[in-house]
């Protein structure tokens, strides 16, 4: 089993509605309950902020800085792990919040080299309402989703990711502009097959390992199976084909499709044009078809069983954050949830409204109250 890495403390400064908060955390399941509006996905969203990214809103740090404070925020965790305590602390000073390259990391209070250093240390897995319509909604969220799902096995992968972003943006450029400059483009088609491959590669592998992970929910659970796979040219030939070629015929290809390309104004072939395809195994329907909960049911099916796979090949459990997640499951799957987590063996934050939703867990789990800008424990009655 992996070891168990928990957040023991974490200390928010000028983050959303928090002016200032120190709370201490228990390992397990994390109960955050209040009313609408409290600050309870405020707290999560903190925690997603010991990742790389832009957190679970994705939101630039001008919108996450509390409003009336200096611009700026702070969040610092210690956690609890197989190789003792670590000290985490990220945020942005109030001049440099206007700006997504300001974030700034410290491990152990020295200056970490990237975002990604974090990785070394944890893995955040996260599952919000905004996140029900992905099945439904446009593939840039979809691949937005699985990129996040390799980055938390694959610590490489958000820099594969910026790379080849960087260089579709100076191809685009060269497009707009009208240039014919051969060695201009050579150079950044180059770029763009080799991380562009990449990026193909690494996303395969986690549908691949991620199948296998929900092979073993069972058949009839109250999460069901799903039949996983992507759809893009590089996806399929990669899991055929030497990588080595798959590049040269992605090269080859932006190259002849520079008269198409400068025409649309923008680069039509490669990572950034993929999808997930997700299906429910037991009705054999595609996923957009289904019912909202089968949907809701399906997500967390994947999203549980990554969590798992996380552990595996980390080494170290996942920490989950569940944002409103007992108000769109029944009781039974609830009872399910709880179990499920309980076998992870991870810490779980959830958030909602009535902490009645989470009373099986009474004595299992730590249970907060949220109350505009304030934390403490949960009178149960």
């Amino acid at each position: 089993m992996p070891a168990q890495t928990y957040i023991s403390k974490l200390i928010l400064t000028n983050f959303r509605n928090y002016a200032t908060l120190a709370i201490d955390l228990a390992p397990g399941a994390v109960i955050f309950s209040g009313d609408n509006g409290a600050g309870k996905t405020n707290l999560l969203e903190a925690i997603s902020f010991l990742t790389p990214g832009r957190g679970l809103r994705r939101a630039p740090y001008a919108d996450v800085a509390r409003e009336g404070g200096d611009g700026g925020f702070a969040l610092h965790a210690r956690l609890d792990g197989p190789d003792g305590q670590v000290e985490i602390g990220t945020g942005v000073s109030g001049g440099d919040s206007a700006g997504e390259g300001g974030r700034r990391v410290r491990i152990n209070g020295a200056p970490a080299r990237s975002a990604e250093d974090m990785l070394e240390w944890l893995r955040v897995v996260w599952l919000t309402p905004a996140m029900d319509a992905l099945f439904t909604g446009p593939a840039a969220d979809r691949r937005r989703f699985v990129d996040r799902l390799v980055l938390a096995i694959d610590p490489g992968h958000g820099q594969r990711a910026l790379d080849y972003e960087k260089a579709m943006r100076g191809r685009n450029r060269l497009l707009t502009e009208g240039s014919r400059d051969d060695r201009w483009f050579d150079a950044i088609e180059t770029q763009m097959a080799e991380t562009g491959v990449a990026i193909a590669a690494a996303r395969a592998e986690l549908v691949r390992l991620l199948a296998t992970m929900i092979d073993r929910l069972p058949d009839s659970g109250p999460f069901p199976q799903a039949d996983i796979g992507l759809s893009g040219d590089l996806e399929a030939e990669i899991v055929t084909a030497p990588a080595v070629d798959v590049e040269e015929r992605f090269r080859r290809a932006l190259s002849d499709g520079r008269d198409r390309d400068r025409a649309a104004g923008r680069t039509l072939e490669g990572p950034h044009r993929s999808d997930l395809v997700v299906r429910h195994r037991p009705k054999a329907m595609p996923a957009e078809l289904c019912s909202t909960g089968e949907q809701k049911a399906l997500l967390v099916a994947i999203v549980l069983s990554h969590a798992r796979l996380t552990g595996e090949m980390s080494g170290m459990t996942p920490i989950l954050l569940l944002d409103e997640i007992a108000a769109h499951l029944d009781g039974g799957r609830r009872a399910a949830l709880f179990s499920i987590l309980e076998e992870l063996n991870c810490q779980a934050f959830m958030t909602g409204t009535d902490a009645a939703l989470f009373s099986s867990l009474k004595g299992r789990a730590q249970f907060l109250t949220v109350d505009h800008g304030a934390v403490g424990p949960t009178e149960h009655s």
